[in-house]
């Protein structure tokens, strides 16, 4: 399709009144003028039979209007309908075409036989979905005089396009969401296993340190799968999707274990991801599986599973208890989620919005420009109503932070958590995550990424305009995670057990963070600047020295990306740029090609010998150094100088008053430090030296530059141009702090 220049009107054209009509049957066209549309549509010349016959075997159904369609042929509007559901275009756009095809006697209305059609429609992609389609079609029914806003007996088009751009999903139900389908692929990955362990299928054993193939996200990485680990003999487009790290939020994880020639025979993954049926909302039951037992005890009688001599035991998918199969009488229908059942969105907490009643539907009416941003996605087909007491966690991945580690955080995630609250942002962004939970209340939210994946979420919490402002968690993947110390998540994750960081997340509490707007005003000039890469900032801002470290880092990592792909060389190639900085100097005597203002105030240089100047909102840059320095509290009260001064002092330039100021991530302030060399920072990250030269604590901050300087926002640096630069004080960020450490040595601030 994507390669195809048709449209799905231009054939219709060709059956209705052009060479094709000799095939259409009515409304309908047999086999042959099936194929014949798809060769039409796709620009073929042949379509394999296998493919033309699975499709068009799709397209039949037992639901069918007496007499109006046999079973040798399928409904050409019902064909049309779908191909054009998956061609792109307009929301509004793709509901006036299929008001179009279903309202066959063309007088601009959907009279009660048409609307039967569209129920039918709709009922074939329930049974496909795996819904409960007895209960469906009633509910359908009443869906679809709803509609009838007026009451005249017949829909109109205004009213199908109010109503599928407000309170009902139409192209949902016509077959639009494909995500809605649990579908059904172990995510297999290659596992060599250091006990013996027996295939789910044959159910003979693997062999002790031989390798096999588990529906697991513990296994090696997607790289090792699409090489040896694939099945010999077997193409890419027999394993699709289950064998690559672009895992779609259907997939389910169930600790299957299989041969490698046994895995094309497995059965499908049967974990769904959500509730198919009224009464499998609100309670969640335990969803066993056989095997998977790997700490080799039951969870019921604490009596030892023999394991090692044959395929015993079950394993719930949810709560993760393991038993015996004796002890599944013993054990209650009811799944708690076991010990993260706080983090959780079960199954029966999701459900498809078509089975709310229908006050509910009218209640949670969705603006058109809401509509538009949508695309008909998730967020509009399905609904979810939490339990109680409990606060979801919607995890966003960047799989490319932190080399490998990235792509296995979201695998175990996705085994942890229910698949759909865990997204990967190389796919779609945040944006599908955040319309999805834009209504759970309570809910908490986690960054797996370095400081520019978090920056990102902020700034799409920011424009979702949300009702409830979530708090931030972040999982520090990225190379420096200045955000992540000073919030106690640690300076980089190194393969601790994740179920750990999610009972931290659980003790975790809220501190608002400040976040500041910046203002780059380029003065007249031949030169031209690098595009500014961020105008917000989260972390800090600097001039000078530092920042030109970073901009040489920078090139070199965009021009040799091979050469950074570790922390460990990351530091390295830092050090490398900051000893030939701390030779050239190439930003001595800063102070003369800039003025700063606090507040409209002048900021007196003149008596310092600068190479850099930064403006800080937390006391960690450049991967852990406090530029600011630590700062012994007064005794008593823990917050000192800061409560003391209160809202009155939005400056303070006072040498003395200076040394006794804590930094603090949502006093309004910021913190602003001279550095006079690349020396100096590398004394202040090795502990040599306590800080750079304290300058001033403010609320706002002007920066007057004269020749062309290296900046840098948060880590990313560029060439500025002679500008104007102002930093105001723009919100704050509800962020998760983690609980405090056993060590007192930390940032002050937090403790």
């Amino acid at each position: 399709m994507q390669d195809s220049t048709k449209k799905v009107s231009d054939v219709l054209k060709l059956f209705e009144d052009g060479e094709m009509a000799e095939y259409l049957q009515g409304d309908a066209i047999g086999y042959e003028g099936f194929q014949q549309f798809l060769k039409i549509y796709l620009e073929v010349d042949n379509v394999p039979g296998h493919l033309s016959q699975a499709l068009f075997q799709s397209f039949q159904t037992g639901y069918y209007i007496e007499d109006t369609v046999r079973e040798d042929v399928v409904c050409l509007s019902d064909v049309s309908c779908y191909f054009s559901l998956l061609e792109g275009g307009r929301p509004e756009d793709k509901l006036e075409f299929t008001f179009k095809l279903y309202d066959t006697d063309r007088n601009g209305i959907l009279d009660s036989s048409e609307v039967d059609r569209i129920i039918i429609q709709m009922m074939r992609m329930a049974e496909y979905l795996d819904w409960d389609v007895s209960e469906l079609r009633p509910i359908l029914q009443q869906m679809m005089k709803e509609i009838d806003y007026d009451g005249s007996g017949s829909v109109s088009l205004a009213e199908w396009l109010r109503a599928g751009a407000t309170t009902v999903p139409l192209l949902v139900l016509l077959g639009l969401e494909m995500t809605l389908k649990d579908n059904g692929q172990h995510m297999w990955r290659p596992k060599r296993f250091p006990r013996p362990v027996y295939c789910n299928l044959c159910e003979s054993s693997i062999g002790l340190g031989k390798q096999g193939l588990s529906c697991n996200p513990s296994g090696e990485t997607a790289a090792a799968v699409s090489g040896a680990a694939r099945p010999p003999g077997e193409e890419d487009a027999g394993w699709g999707s289950s064998w690559g790290a672009d895992l779609s939020p259907s997939g389910a994880v169930c600790k299957y274990v299989v041969h490698d020639r046994c895995a094309m025979k497995a059965l499908p993954c049967e974990v769904s991801t959500y509730a198919k049926s009224r009464k499998d909302i609100g309670v969640q039951s335990h969803v066993w599986v056989r095997g998977g037992c790997e700490s080799g005890r039951c969870d019921r009688c604490q009596k030892k599973i023999r394991i090692y001599h044959s395929l015993v035991g079950l394993h719930c998918v949810w709560c993760h208890l393991e038993i015996h199969d004796d002890c599944l009488p013993a054990m209650g229908h009811e799944c708690d989620c076991g010990l993260l059942r706080d983090h959780i969105l079960p199954p029966s907490s999701i459900y498809p919005s078509v089975l709310a009643s229908g006050q509910e539907r009218k209640t949670s009416k969705i603006s058109q420009k809401t509509v538009d941003d949508l695309s008909l996605s998730t967020s509009e087909a399905l609904r979810i109503d939490p339990v109680s007491n409990t606060h979801p966690l919607l995890v966003f991945v960047n799989p490319k932070s932190g080399g490998k580690q990235g792509e296995r955080v979201l695998w175990k995630f996705q085994y942890l958590l229910n698949p759909r609250q865990v997204f990967n942002l190389l796919k779609d962004g945040p944006e599908p995550g955040l319309r999805f939970f834009r209504d759970v209340p309570d809910y908490r939210i986690l960054v797996c990424g370095g400081d520019g994946t978090v920056g990102w979420i902020l700034e799409s919490i920011d424009k979702a305009n949300l009702p409830f402002v979530p708090p931030v968690a972040v999982l520090p993947l990225g190379t420096g995670n200045d955000l992540a110390r000073c919030l106690r998540w640690g300076g980089g994750y190194e393969g601790q057990n994740l179920g750990k960081i999610l009972k931290d997340l659980e003790a975790s509490k809220v501190v608002h963070m400040d976040r500041w707007s910046v203002e780059v005003i380029p003065q007249q000039t031949e030169e031209k600047s690098d595009p500014v890469p961020f105008h917000i900032i989260n972390n800090y801002f600097s001039i000078g020295v530092d920042a030109s470290i970073a901009h040489r880092f920078h090139i070199m990592r965009e021009k040799y990306p091979e050469k950074f792909n570790s922390r460990m060389k990351n530091k390295l190639w830092y050090f490398e740029f900051a000893t030939s900085e701390s030779i050239f100097s190439t930003c001595k005597k800063l102070e003369e090609s800039l003025t700063v203002e606090i507040c409209g105030k002048p900021l007196d240089l003149s008596s310092l010998s600068l190479e850099g100047i930064a403006v800080l909102n937390i006391p960690s840059t450049h991967g852990g150094s406090n530029l600011w320095g630590d700062t012994k509290r007064p005794h008593g009260d823990v917050h000192g100088i800061n409560q003391a001064l209160g809202a009155t002092a939005r400056v303070i330039t006072d040498p003395d008053i200076l040394k006794t100021c804590v930094p603090d991530l949502s006093d309004k302030r910021l913190e602003v430090v001279g550095l006079e060399g690349a020396i100096e920072i590398g004394q202040i990250y090795t502990k040599l030296k306590n800080a750079g030269h304290r300058l001033a604590k403010c609320s706002e901050i002007t920066f007057h530059t004269t020749k062309t300087l290296p900046m840098q926002i948060d880590g990313e640096p560029w060439m500025q141009t002679p500008c104007t630069i102002k930093i105001t004080h723009r919100n704050q960020m509800p962020m998760l702090v983690g609980p405090p450490p056993r060590s007192s040595n930390f940032f002050g601030f937090l403790c």
